[in-house]
């Protein structure tokens, strides 16, 4: 038989022998879901579309906080700025995405609190005294857990605190409600705007029979704000505290032009910051941020870190621990040498 014949007979063969599932194919058997249909029609036809696909396309991204806030989309449509909240105790002097969500970010505190051991101790063993009475703090920082933490034992303290966020994607919602609860005037939301942001740092500033002498920052911007905005105020602060490199960089630039007439902590370039902070905090916040955003395994992958200091020794070693592989540029030679 020649090669053409075989390869014909081979295909009526293998025809013959599958002709029952093209028979099958042919007539299949129509499946009801009665049962189906009937739950989808209980979802509102006026908002169903968008909250199912907000909460299954940001699932992986959002805090649960934040999927949780979708299922009421017309809350979520509406600008924290525009609704009329209050707390259980009545009072209004907040900005927060949903301030029902406080029972949830009260239990995301307590947690975090099991990690702070240092200040829980310090607000046992001196709440009672309350040395910071007559401090009023505006601060403007990142608004988590374990933020809700510091300002929490700042109030215990003794201090009265207005608060503001630093970045417009960390905030989380639940812990902004949390806060508002207990009397603290928050003024922040995850996904501001660059108006939001603004607006939310001058209420958190120019509260009503209130006026700030300290300021707890994160970045400068508040600080760039009272400078700008509230000069009278600024030269009645009696202290600034600022935790970032952006930050330091401003207050020194003020110095040099001499319009620092505020005393100012450097929190950045503290021994604890530069040697627990960045090397233990961020090896484990920056991959965490990597991995959500690109949402990629870290195995195998080649990964250059730029800079070998306190964050990039953290960062190699947790990416070491993922398995993959690390290549470092660095221009210092002991760093250098370190790394290698």
């Amino acid at each position: 038989m020649s090669t053409p014949d075989a390869i014909a007979a081979d295909e009526a063969e293998a025809s013959n022998k599958f002709s029952f599932m093209a028979a099958v194919s042919k007539t299949p058997k129509k499946i009801q879901f009665a049962d189906d249909m009937q739950e989808f029609s209980k979802f509102p036809t006026k908002t169903g579309r968008r909250s199912l696909s907000r909460s299954i396309s940001q699932s992986s991204t959002d805090s649960y906080s934040s999927v949780a806030s979708y299922t009421d989309s017309s809350d979520d449509e509406m600008s924290p700025r525009d609704k009329q909240q209050t707390t259980t105790k009545g009072s209004s002097d907040f900005c927060v995405k949903n301030i029902k969500q406080a029972e949830f970010g009260r239990r995301e505190i307590e947690i975090a609190e099991q990690e702070m051991t240092a200040l829980i101790s310090l607000r046992k063993r001196a709440q009672g005294e309350k040395p910071l009475a007559g401090a009023k703090i505006v601060g403007c920082t990142h608004i988590t857990a374990q933020t809700g933490v510091l300002i929490e034992t700042l109030c215990a303290l003794g201090a009265q605190c207005r608060w503001s966020a630093c970045n417009i994607y960390s905030t989380q919602n639940e812990v902004a409600a949390a806060l508002a609860e207990t009397g603290v005037a928050v003024f922040a939301w995850k996904g501001e705007s660059e108006d939001d942001f603004w607006w939310c740092i001058d209420r958190s500033v120019n509260g009503d029979s209130w006026q700030p002498n300290m300021i707890l920052d994160d970045g400068g911007d508040l600080t760039h704000w009272v400078y700008k905005k509230y000069p009278n105020v600024y030269k009645k602060i009696r202290g600034i505290v600022e935790e970032s490199v952006t930050g330091v960089h401003r207050l020194y630039q003020l110095s040099k032009a001499g319009k620092l007439c505020v005393p100012a902590m450097n929190v950045n370039d503290s021994v604890t910051k530069q040697k627990f902070d960045n090397l233990y905090c961020c090896r484990e916040s920056i991959l965490d941020g990597l991995k959500r955003s690109t949402d990629v395994m870290f195995g195998g992958k080649q990964v250059v870190v730029c800079g070998y200091g306190e964050v990039g020794k953290g960062c190699c070693a947790a990416l070491k621990a993922l398995g993959a592989v690390v290549h470092v540029t660095e221009i210092d030679p002991i760093c250098a040498l370190q790394a290698w």
